[in-house]
């Protein structure tokens, strides 16, 4: 492959994050068609069918199932085809597998290629696409309606922005490459110079401008299924929340531009902040959440709920759990923004529902996670007068509590299906009287606490002949518009505005929580959070105050298993405690009144319910003398994260691979390349992180 093909082709890579290489021919033709776009992309249509190939990368059911999507770092351990469970490599969720991908220090090494290696193809498409469209946009050559024109075009400049954000969360500085470079070897190594991220954080923002000034407030198929501007702005919102507090938190280390060491330094030589300081950087992207924030949550009103956990036929019908549980048609809920439609007789199914059904695939809420919920009365658990029935037993954790754990919590006996029970193949009909942690497979429930998020009561929704279902799945959700602007005005004032403060009473009174948050902040005592587990607890090696911590609570309590904790943990650098000391991720109790129930339902059903032993080959329990709550992770001593989840700084971004910096230097010596790495990782394969 000659250099310039192959540095073309790997600046388009690079523009999502990734060095990775690609087939020799690629670039020899035109991209997703045959028909060259001097004949194509010139009426309504052609650009209408455009985005559609791509849409699979915003976040769905499906999200890390497709082949072409599956390239995002942040979840290594495998594909998840189970939207509600993407919490899983973080404090709030544990899998069946463990995440030594993550937190296991072997597994984490200088490679020679990259993470991501299959979103050059979009990006280049998308570049070429916009650079053949746009001058006939401008130009008024393009036939159909002008206004679904400038949306799809609208459309790919969204997708492009989501694509770029996906990679820089991953490896922080990256090149920005707004156009399909030419056939020469300097300008293409030239542009290959990465960028400092927070350039790459406004590239993106301007990019989502873009989609939000062309597409239109209504998608053109009048049912959400495709984005609005209104989706360009939430994601604004999330990726100007991200920079801001990345820079905030990361602020006097490598990690940004102008740190001590920042490896960007020589390449960048007395580089000065857009905004004049690293502060006003901050609050720039700060004010910018907050504007894309209350555009769409002023705009975008929350559903309803009536507090009903249906549990029988007649049951009133809760708008508010269906969304996540049984609705198969979102285009009337105002707080969907965006959804994905599956379809039995197209084929379009996944296994999310399906496995929602009984245990997740072995994946289960933690105690960090179900600790941190308040009571309906606003107060912490362990607060005087809370009313907290205790832990002993599952139906007293979810007594009085937050709504969003009381209906997505599964309870012992409770009814999972409602509706044509006969043609369901797998899964739980009703919850069995105690979960079945001893399960040596998939069904397994891995923690005791699992959620019912993502699953239908309705069986027409499940195959009966395999493990697949139907459900709907929203992307993108106006709540999540809300919380941003609070935790952004917060971070931006050190104090809450009239919009905030209406923002958080409303997110209370919809999960049927007392709206009065100071009586929350009030009684929240951040020893006894950090007790729990909750890495939302920290910044850094500090505690945050108690309002900025319970803003983060209400954002978990919302979002918890959307997609979204993997990456607030790491913008607020809440790992760095796991560095000196170990974490364990818990369940729940199980060394109390729960053990005597197990010990007596086994003696009437020893098939279903195995002994519970600890400390052998053959354990089926992790050993009380470390915890009276299970931890998954310690019942087999063999376990990569028997002795818990560590943590390296240099954790925070991924390595660039070794062979990009040699591909981009005329006689490979490393020394002449462009490219720098990221803090704490070295120059040669196969090495672990340096701190």
């Amino acid at each position: 492959m000659n250099k310039i093909k192959f540095f073309k082709t790997m600046l388009l890579v690079f523009t999502v994050g990734v060095f990775a290489s690609c087939m020799d021919d690629f670039l020899d033709r035109e991209p997703l068609t045959v028909i060259t776009p001097e004949v194509f992309y010139t009426e309504e249509s052609q650009l209408a069918a455009f985005p559609i190939d791509f849409m699979g990368l915003l976040p769905n059911q499906n999200y890390f199932n497709d082949s072409r999507y599956y390239d995002d770092p942040l979840c290594p351990g495998g594909q998840i085809y189970y939207f509600y469970v993407s919490d899983m490599w973080t404090d709030n969720q544990a899998n069946f597998q463990g995440t030594d991908n993550i937190y296991y220090g072997s597994k984490r090494i200088v490679g020679n290629g990259d993470r991501l290696n299959k979103c050059f193809e979009m990006l280049y498409s998308i570049n070429y696409f916009l650079e053949t469209v746009v001058p006939r946009m401008e130009a008024g050559t393009l036939e159909g309606n002008q206004e679904n024109i400038r949306h799809y075009i609208g459309e790919a400049y969204l997708l492009r922005a989501w694509r770029m954000f996906l990679s820089y969360v991953c490896y922080g500085d990256m090149p920005i490459i707004r156009n399909v470079l030419p056939d020469r070897f300097e300008p293409l190594v030239e542009a290959s110079k990465r960028q400092p991220r927070n350039e790459v954080a406004r590239f993106i923002i301007s990019d989502l401008d873009s989609a939000a000034m062309l597409m239109k407030t209504t998608s053109p198929d009048g049912r959400r299924q495709r984005p609005s501007s209104y989706v360009a702005q939430i994601v604004k919102s999330r990726v100007a929340l991200f920079e801001a507090t990345w820079l905030k938190y990361f602020k006097g280390t490598a990690f940004v531009p102008n740190g001590p060491d920042w490896p960007g330094a020589g390449t960048h030589p007395g580089y000065q902040f857009p905004a004049g300081s690293i502060d006003a950087e901050i609050n720039w992207f700060l004010e910018q959440a907050m504007t894309a924030a209350q555009t769409v949550a002023d705009a975008n009103p929350l559903v309803e709920n009536n507090g009903v956990l249906p549990q029988s036929t007649s049951d009133p019908v809760n708008k508010y759990f269906d969304m996540l549980c049984n609705e198969t048609d979102y285009s009337g809920y105002s707080e969907v923004l965006l959804w994905r439609e599956f379809s039995q007789p197209l084929g379009l199914y996944h296994n999310g529902a399906a496995s929602a059904s009984s245990g997740n695939d072995a994946c289960g809420m933690s105690r960090a996670l179900v600790e941190s919920f308040v009571m309906k009365n606003g107060l912490p658990v362990y607060a005087a007068g809370s009313g907290y029935a205790g832990d002993d037993y599952l139906e007293t954790v979810a007594k009085d509590r937050d709504d969003r754990l009381r209906l997505w919590l599964k309870l012992p006996n409770q009814a999972n299906i409602l509706w044509d029970r006969s043609i369901v193949a797998a899964g739980y009909l009703d919850e069995p009287p105690f979960p079945p942690i001893t399960l040596g497979d998939w069904a397994k429930y891995i923690t005791g606490y699992v959620s019912r998020k993502g699953a239908p009561q309705h069986g027409n929704q499940y195959s009966p002949r395999s493990h697949r279902s139907w459900l709907p799945s929203p992307a993108f959700r106006s709540a999540e518009a809300m919380l941003n602007y609070i935790e952004a005005c917060y971070e931006r004032n050190g104090s809450l505005d009239g919009k905030a403060q209406e923002y958080w009473r409303t997110l209370r009174t919809r999960a049927g929580v007392d709206p009065d948050f100071n009586k929350t902040i009030a009684a929240t005592d951040m020893q006894k959070e950090a007790a729990t587990g909750n890495w939302a607890v920290w910044s850094g090696s500090q505690m945050v105050d108690a309002t900025l911590f319970n803003i983060r609570r209400e954002r978990n309590s919302e979002m918890w298993g959307e997609d979204l904790r993997k990456y607030d943990i790491r913008r607020w650098r809440s790992l760095d405690g796991l560095i000196n000391s170990p974490y364990h991720i818990e369940g729940f109790k199980i060394w109390g009144p729960m053990k005597d129930l197990y010990e007596q339902a086994r003696a009437g059903n020893p098939a279903q319910y195995a002994e519970l032993r600890y400390g052998t080959a053959d354990a089926t329990i992790s050993d009380p003398a470390n915890s009276l709550y299970l931890r998954p992770y310690q019942i087999y001593a063999s376990n990569t994260l028997y002795n818990g989840f560590r943590w390296k700084m240099a954790w925070y971004l991924y390595p660039v691979g070794l062979q990009r910096f040699v591909d981009l230097t005329p006689d490979g010596d490393i020394s002449k390349s462009p490219l720098y790495q990221n803090p704490g990782w070295g120059l040669v394969a196969g090495r672990e992180a340096e701190y």
